[in-house]
């Protein structure tokens, strides 16, 4: 089973700890034997899942969204993104340099492309630009790709 994993990055701690929290639960439903994570592996969910999947016996594939995504995360994050993408067991590329809203866009295509579901850390709101969790909900429901919202209640942003 093949599952995607999108979301909001920079959450307050209080809302980092529940929804690891439903990651780690959300995780726990597959098979290890058989579960494929497949995340782009920024700093917040896409991160925390990725660990979740290993930490469970289950192995990841990472989309890199523009060959300099890597510098456009926060700087305290590239240990965690080192780390990951050398323990994906694939690696998918959209082949763009630039990393804008449109590469990960891209990125969060082919990623859905590839997962039997998607998980979405979202919070039902609209995107706040090109690209956000909103954007590849719907991309995902376009594609008729099955989205599991994971979200805590009463969390805000």
């Amino acid at each position: 089973m093949r599952v995607g994993i999108t979301g909001h990055r920079g959450l307050s701690q209080e809302v980092e700890k529940r929804v690891r929290a439903l990651l780690l639960e959300a995780v726990r439903e597959y098979d290890p034997g058989e579960l494929v994570g497949v995340s782009c592996i920024a700093d917040g969910p896409d991160s925390w899942f990725a660990e979740a999947v290993l930490d469970h016996g289950g192995r990841i594939e990472a989309v890199v969204p523009a060959t300099e995504y890597r510098d456009s995360l926060p700087h305290w994050h590239h240990p965690t993104y080192d780390r990951l993408l050398g323990q994906a067991t694939d690696v998918h590329a959209t082949g763009m340099t630039a990393s804008t809203s449109h590469a990960h866009m891209a990125g969060s295509e082919i990623l859905v492309g590839l997962a039997d579901e998607l998980l979405a850390v979202w919070d039902g709101h609209p995107a706040r630009g090109y690209g956000g969790t909103a954007d590849v909900v719907t991309y995902a429901h376009r594609q008729g790709t099955p989205v599991r919202v994971l979200w805590p209640g009463g969390a805000r942003r």
